[in-house]
């Protein structure tokens, strides 16, 4: 098979390339991180007019008709920089939700204005009790004459303190983990009744705890009761654009170790000429690349029509990108010495960024485990 990018897809890498090389330097990152929002309205706009808001949508729906492959390349370099705008909520997991279940006249509707800048989405999904199982769902969504109420809570909603509309999980029956029961619900982030507490993460992106009562949910998204299997392609598709994003993340801690190496001199001589230090810098780069095709098996599995294949070839994926950039960015810390752990330096940071994806949607060791029951 052939990995190596179209035309049209070099040119999306460079022009993606171009605007982040002259806008996102680890300084001008830290400008971002510092507005109110925690990220930059001003490079939101610029990834409206390169078309990036849109990328993964039908041009019908004022997109660019791009695929799952456009979106890893997008990832993949915003990884290389640690973009913290709402992308990833509002265009991978919202956009994901809005195509798979969507009417056409809310996908008329909602799909234009994310690609043009005007509409933020969030997915407020996880509960606190639930771990990272999908079917643990208490929050409720009751029938109120020809609307609905919410009331329950969802936290870790990445990006939830900005997001304009919230993709909401509820139960309208069944019990705790059963499967059948889960429907989506848009809510109007700013409606009577919804509360939310935004914070900064550990990797300097935002969330929020939201909390619903009494939330009256402007429309149903999809089918009442048969929401899991959307809850499941949606984070498939966050698997996939993530697993893109910390190979990213990958390549700039290997060009920066391999930059350090040639540069920190120890007895007389860089580190770089010593062999450990070069079996080092081998393995990681080996891992980086193992790590890239597991993210490629990831992004072709969106489009496999098979439930099941599909969600093993996600816990396959989620296993070793994970375990792929915990490796190099622990080794990266530890060849950059002291400094790698300082603030002021940018390689704690990617350190830090591909710890919380490693355990966003399941920890490898979850899905090992999952794996594991396949064959039990």
């Amino acid at each position: 098979m052939d990995f190596e990018p179209s035309d049209d897809q070099r040119l999306l890498i460079e022009s993606v390339s171009r605007m982040l090389a002259d806008n996102y330097s680890f300084a001008q990152r830290k400008t971002y991180i510092a507005a109110p929002e925690g990220w930059s309205t001003a490079i939101w706009s610029q990834f409206a007019e390169l078309g990036l808001l849109g990328l993964p949508f039908p041009e019908q729906y004022g997109g660019y008709g791009g695929g799952a492959q456009e979106v890893m390349l997008v990832m993949q370099a915003f990884g290389r920089v640690l973009v913290v705008e709402p992308y990833f909520p509002t265009v991978i997991l919202g956009g994901t939700a809005i195509m798979a279940a969507g009417t056409d006249a809310q996908k008329q509707a909602i799909l234009p204005a994310i690609a043009e800048g005007s509409l933020k989405l969030a997915f407020a999904h996880g509960e606190r009790q639930a771990r990272y199982d999908l079917t643990d769902v208490v929050t409720t969504a009751k029938k109120d004459g020809d609307g609905w109420i919410l009331d329950g809570s969802k936290t870790v909603v990445a990006h939830g303190d900005s997001a304009d509309t919230l993709i909401v999980s509820a139960r309208t029956s069944g019990d705790r983990y059963d499967h059948d029961g889960i429907t989506l619900f848009l809510v109007d982030a700013k409606t009577q009744g919804v509360a939310r507490r935004g914070y900064v993460t550990r990797d300097e992106s935002r969330a929020a705890d939201i909390s619903l009562s009494n939330a009256r949910a402007t429309a149903v998204l999809g089918t009442v009761g048969q929401g899991l299997s959307i809850i499941e392609k949606i984070v498939q598709a966050g698997i996939a654009a993530t697993a893109a994003e910390t190979v990213g993340a990958m390549e700039a801690m290997n060009e920066m170790t391999l930059e350090y190496s040639k540069t920190r001199v120890q007895f007389g001589n860089p580190i770089g000429t010593y062999q450990v230090v070069q079996h080092r810098l081998s393995d990681m780069f080996m891992t980086q690349e193992q790590g890239r095709s597991m993210a490629m098996l990831a992004t072709m599995s969106l489009e496999n029509p098979d439930p099941a294949a599909r969600a093993h070839d996600m816990a396959m994926a989620k296993v070793g990108v994970g375990q792929a950039g915990r490796y190099v960015s622990q080794s990266a810390v530890q060849m950059h010495g002291g400094i790698g752990m300082t603030e002021e330096y940018a390689v704690g940071h990617y350190f830090r960024r591909c710890m919380v994806i490693e355990r966003l949607f399941g920890d490898p060791a979850y899905y090992l485990q999952r794996l594991a029951d396949e064959v039990a």
